[in-house]
């Protein structure tokens, strides 16, 4: 191409959305075989913004504008122009390999002093925002239920040293208001084929701790929840406090764990998550320092693919206050994320490890996005991620889905 004979033009429409807009724009363009360099769309309520930017050659430009001139407004559409040199337009395409990142707002809701926190966040390392998309479906005026998600995608491009990296989540985290959760992830292939899910249960899938339910049936629900409590908190260890409370339920019968499962509180989104990721193919886990006997029944219950949790023994029908078989705790945990991506032929940055306890942390950390669910203060100040503001199917936002593509597979 003669660069010396080309012009390179950036054409901006706006106005009411009407369909064949786009299609009569272009039209004219292809008559004047005007070659279209970018193109973006974007609607909101029923106002559309249309952008093109095109080369021609200099004899071909004017004719061009005048007749997109006419077009746009016989179609009652504002119409705008702007030269582009050709050099810098050449500048501006060697830096499309710059990283680029993806930034996700959710909360309820999202309000205007929250994103104007986080993109001053944004502004200040050095970062260029690309493109800014609702994944929730439009907000109602009046919705009473209390149970709203609002989430935002933020795409922005920009060089991030690891240290910048990890002192801009910090800041995020920092600068937003209570009630908004912030993703950060680099976007990457990986970031957009994400494969297996791996889930806690107690307290992260279900809004109870099993073991305390089955001790305040055996009448020991005060000295089995201190002991539970401070483990979650890691202030001591897992091993050792699920050794002394499962030898408090000695003696208790089998049946009573029928019983608790049948009661189990399941936590906001688990259903519509469940649905949707095997609709679309994600293999789940639950990976737990529970017992098994209540991963199974969620197994029955909503598909789970795997279940690995510790077994309560039981002889003659009763407890015997002891666990058979290798304690899952947070280092078997990992081991068995790591496990599971060795039989699904998977790479570890394509898994997704969901948890609120201590033992948690380190599937957290080697899971390629770790999501600390409504957590103790050390696992969300250890996690990347984390989700403290609704319920599980926000998970489906942090790996980028839209309510539009979610409700149209339930």
């Amino acid at each position: 191409m003669d660069l010396r004979d080309t012009e390179i033009i950036q054409v901006n429409i706006s106005g009411e959305d009407k369909p064949g807009l786009t299609t009569a724009l272009a039209d004219i363009l292809a008559r004047y075989d005007a070659f279209i360099l970018d193109i973006g769309q974007v609607s909101i309520h029923s106002s559309l913004t249309l952008g093109m930017l095109f080369s021609t050659t200099r004899d071909k430009s004017g004719f061009i504008m005048k007749d997109l001139l006419f077009k746009a407004s016989e179609l009652g559409v504002q119409v705008r122009f702007s030269p582009i040199d050709p050099v810098q337009y050449e500048e501006w395409v060697a830096r499309q390999g710059k990283n680029r990142y993806i930034i996700t707002l959710l909360g309820r809701t999202v309000s205007a002093r929250q994103i104007a926190d986080v993109t001053a966040v944004i502004f200040r390392y050095g970062l260029n925002i690309d493109a800014i998309k609702r994944l929730t479906g439009r907000v109602p005026l009046n919705d009473d239920s209390g149970r709203t998600k609002s989430s935002i995608e933020i795409s922005v491009r920009g060089f991030l040293t690891d240290e910048q990296r990890s002192s801009l989540q910090a800041d995020l985290l920092q600068n937003c208001a209570e009630g908004l959760d912030v993703s950060f992830q680099k976007d990457n292939i990986y970031r957009r084929s994400r494969r297996l899910i791996c889930f806690d249960m107690d307290s992260t899938l279900i809004h109870a701790e099993c073991i305390d339910q089955l001790a305040v049936r055996a009448g020991v629900g005060d000295e089995v929840k201190a002991i539970t409590e401070s483990a979650m908190r890691g202030e001591i260890d897992f091993n050792e406090s699920l050794t002394r409370r499962v030898a408090l339920l000695k003696g208790l019968d089998e049946s009573v764990m029928e019983e608790v499962a049948k009661e189990l509180p399941y936590n906001e989104g688990l259903e519509r998550m469940m649905k949707i990721l095997k609709r679309v193919g994600y293999k789940t886990a639950i990976l737990s320092g529970g017992f098994t006997y209540f991963g199974h029944y969620l197994q029955q219950k909503f598909g789970f693919d795997y279940v690995y949790a510790n077994e309560l023994e039981v002889e003659n029908g009763k407890l015997t206050g002891r666990c058979a078989g290798e304690i899952v705790d947070g280092r078997r945990k990992a081991e068995l994320l790591r496990l599971l991506c060795q039989v699904e032929h998977i790479n570890l940055e394509q898994a997704v490890a969901v948890g609120d306890g201590a033992n948690d942390l380190p599937m957290l950390g080697l899971a390629g996005l770790g999501i600390a669910y409504h957590a103790k203060p050390k696992v969300k100040a250890n996690a990347k991620q984390s989700i403290s503001s609704i319920g599980l199917d926000g998970i489906l936002y942090f790996l980028g889905l839209k309510d539009s593509q979610i409700e149209a597979n339930i």
